[in-house]
């Protein structure tokens, strides 16, 4: 085909998608949210709860970060930074992994995050939120919550994947030819914590 005529075939498959994405937000409007406790989680700074994560906001978003061991999760965490001082003008951000505080601390700051980290190590909140393969494994996702006074709600999470909408790098892949092609090499080759849980 003529570029011109895959441009509009394009153009006509990003309509088609903006579409669902409007759907998909008319149907997260009718949910009803799950009530959740106040976990507990452990960071650099001490114990803190969930219901201090969300700062001056009454919504927070929760990455469910397997940790340090998949190259995956650094990748999609990388991408954190440009925007984590945009977002937090909207909602609380935070990462939470199963790493223990001392080891999240020096891997961001090896990475140069700037966002804030919580573990969940020694609680079942990646459990109750569905993080948690059948296997044991961790998983990877985001969940969005609601504070209404002292009541805690879950209003929405998805999993994460190779692909995804949640790490821009697929996107731009996806317009070079041969697309991902052998990214990110042989030697790396995909991480076992994105295989099928």
């Amino acid at each position: 085909m003529k570029y011109a005529d895959v441009n509009g075939k394009l153009a006509d498959y990003r309509r088609q998608i903006a579409s669902i994405r409007e759907s998909m937000r008319e149907t997260l409007a009718t949910v009803e949210p799950q009530e959740v406790k106040d976990y507990e989680f452990a960071s650099a700074e001490g114990s803190v709860h969930l219901s201090e994560l969300f700062g001056e906001h009454e919504d927070l978003i929760v990455i469910h970060n397997m940790g340090v061991a998949c190259s995956y999760c650094t990748l999609w965490a990388d991408g954190y930074n440009g925007f984590h001082q945009h977002v937090v003008t909207r909602a609380g951000f935070v990462v939470s992994s199963p790493d223990r505080p001392e080891v999240q601390k020096k891997f961001a700051e090896s990475r140069g995050w700037r966002f804030p980290m919580v573990s969940h190590a020694d609680s079942s909140f990646a459990a109750d939120m569905g993080y948690v393969s059948a296997k044991g494994g961790w998983m990877p996702g985001v969940s969005v919550f609601r504070r209404d006074g002292d009541v805690i709600t879950r209003v929405s999470d998805t999993g994460f994947s190779p692909g995804d909408d949640f790490c821009a790098i697929w996107h731009f892949f996806d317009m070079l030819p041969g697309g991902i092609g052998e990214w990110p090499g042989p030697s790396k080759g995909r991480p076992s914590c994105c295989e099928s849980h």
